[in-house]
């Protein structure tokens, strides 16, 4: 990997010569402005406002626009001479627990490579006195024009450095929550730690560009002369009414595409809108109770017909006896 600055790390009174390269680098496709009547190229020509003439790389250097617009030119060299210790030194500063940087201050990363066989040695103790402690070195450098932060810390058996803003570089998020006061039930939080369990997680080697791999496909179908691919129908999207529902069917879909069983049993269970009332178990009490007496009423009416069926013989014959005397006299 090609250097793109050389100089060494002031590490106390040890200094390790070394070499800075990039750590990453862009696979994005980039693309050419043309002329869209003609597909020519649309190049930019720089041109001096003075001389009203086009110069070549060679003849641009650094200038800065003072308030009244005056240019004071700034060199190389005066660069070079800056009064600052870090102007080819990264000075490592202080050592700190690797929590302690805030994600929003990361920027590029770079790889710090040895630079020469004098400088193994010094490299390899401080990359192991970073891995015993446990904690990532802060330093200040100097790179294309201005000082900067930077953070080391280990990667395999090499150091790497992450360039790192100023904390005054870091704006506050302000206005960015929302404003309106919004209540999370405990339900809505099981529903969302079910999805969150459901999704897992996830090796980032298998993460890959599909935006790019999509677009390489239409710049093949264009070279062989054959029509683009055409995008998918863009899923029908709308307003979340039921937030419980919306994240019930997200689990199940999450459950349902790892090929598992989406049941609604293994989901925490939501209360109805209309819970059975407690008077309920009191009512159906209160109405067995009446068909109970209802039942011995009509038990005891039947007994007492029953009563009155076996005595009316009786009667009866008491009626013929008194009729019988009265003929006789």
């Amino acid at each position: 990997m090609r250097s793109i600055w050389n100089g060494a790390i002031s590490f106390g009174l040890v200094s390790i010569p070394i070499k800075l390269v990039n750590a990453t680098e862009s696979h994005s496709i980039s693309f050419r402005q043309i002329h869209t009547k003609d597909g020519g190229r649309i190049r930019y020509r720089k041109f001096c406002e003075l001389e009203d003439v086009e110069v070549s790389g060679q003849e641009i250097g650094k200038g800065y626009e003072d308030a009244d617009g005056t240019i004071i030119p700034i060199t190389d060299e005066d660069l070079a001479r800056l009064p600052i210790p870090t102007a080819r030194t990264i000075e490592i500063v202080a050592f700190i627990p690797w929590d302690r940087i805030d994600p929003l201050q990361m920027d590029a990363a770079y790889y710090l490579a040895a630079g020469g066989a004098q400088a193994a040695k010094p490299y390899t103790l401080l990359r192991e006195a970073l891995k015993r402690s446990k904690k990532v070195a802060i330093a200040k450098f100097a790179l294309r024009g201005r000082e900067r932060l930077g953070m080391l810390r280990v990667v395999g058996d090499a150091i790497a450095m992450h360039g790192l803003l100023w904390p005054d570089e870091v704006r506050a998020p302000e206005g960015v929550a929302p404003d309106t006061n919004v209540t999370i039930r405990d339900k809505e939080l099981d529903l969302a730690d079910a999805l969150m369990d459901t999704l897992g997680e996830v090796d980032l080697e298998d993460l890959h560009d599909e935006y790019r791999e999509a677009l390489e496909e239409v710049i093949a179908a264009k070279v062989s002369g054959e029509a683009p691919p055409e995008a998918p129908a863009p899923e029908p999207g709308g307003k979340v009414l039921d937030l419980m529902a919306a994240l019930e069917n997200s689990v199940r879909a999450a459950r349902e595409s790892r090929g598992e069983e989406a049941q609604v049993k293994d989901l925490p269970q939501r209360k109805t809108s209309r819970p059975a009332p407690k008077e309920t178990e009191g009512k159906k009490s209160t109405s067995k109770t009446a068909e109970k007496k209802a039942s011995s009423t009509r038990k005891s009416t039947a007994q007492a017909e029953k009563k009155t069926t076996k005595k009316s013989p009786e009667k009866k014959t008491t009626a013929k006896k008194t009729a019988s005397r009265k003929r006789s006299a």
